[in-house]
């Protein structure tokens, strides 16, 4: 559990150190490709490493998850299925590429859910296999990709902010960092949940292949309805 903790603060603090404060330094010693190459480098060995000791760690079960916490489950991965495709599918200025308000016409899609789609999508997987899984170990991994997720959405806002200046200022204006905070808060109609087709049919798709998938792949039980229904 130690080795597993180390290597997840070595994985969530490499990722903040490379993605903010040495950011422009190392770009401007290596070049945009070859820091590229050095962050996914460093993302990898280090997520692998805590991987490895995550399977390595004893199977202390904190908690039996009861059985209608599976069907809230499978409705916050089908949730997160769709931000994650709604944020690879749409401009996002979030990501590399995005534009400053993510095209033309303010946000679209699931950025009108909130700002940061993809980081919510790894943020309700974590809390999903946290909560459902009572190990220890899988607790700690979670507890690190939600850390990563949304305190890293929080502080790339504030990168984004200081680089695009009143773009980025109007994309926060029209949009909410938490899911639905902009249509509780008046600055996006409730019609705008629709996530849009390809979010929709894409999310669902993904879905169904990671729900079959999953235990094949990771020794887990399945994901859906029918696991708690069954």
């Amino acid at each position: 559990m130690l080795l597993l903790t180390a290597a997840l603060v070595a994985f969530v603090g490499s990722h903040f150190l490379l993605s903010h404060a040495g950011r422009a330094p190392m770009v401007r010693s290596l070049g945009e490709g070859r820091f590229s190459i050095v962050y996914s480098a460093v993302a990898l060995v280090t997520f692998g490493g805590a991987l490895a000791a995550w399977r390595r760690a004893p199977i202390d079960r904190l908690w039996t998850a009861p059985d209608f916490a599976w069907i809230i489950a499978a409705l916050l991965m089908f949730v997160a299925s769709v931000l994650f495709i709604g944020s690879v599918s749409a401009p996002n200025p979030a990501l590399m590429g995005g534009g400053a308000r993510g095209g033309g016409g303010g946000p679209r899609g699931v950025l009108r859910i909130t700002r940061h789609p993809m980081m919510w999508a790894f943020a309700l997987w974590a809390v999903v296999h946290a909560v459902l899984s009572g190990e220890a170990r899988t607790v700690i991994l979670c507890a690190a990709v939600l850390t990563l997720a949304l305190v890293g959405a929080r502080l790339q806002d504030g990168k984004k902010r200081a680089q695009r200046g009143d773009g980025w200022a109007a994309h926060e204006a029209a949009t909410g960092f938490v899911p639905f905070a902009a249509q509780f808060g008046g600055r996006q109609p409730w019609s705008s949940l629709y996530p849009g087709v390809v979010a929709l049919v894409g999310g669902a798709a993904l879905y169904a292949v990671l729900t079959w998938s999953h235990p094949a792949l990771m020794h887990a039980p399945e994901l859906g309805f029918w696991r708690s229904l069954s």
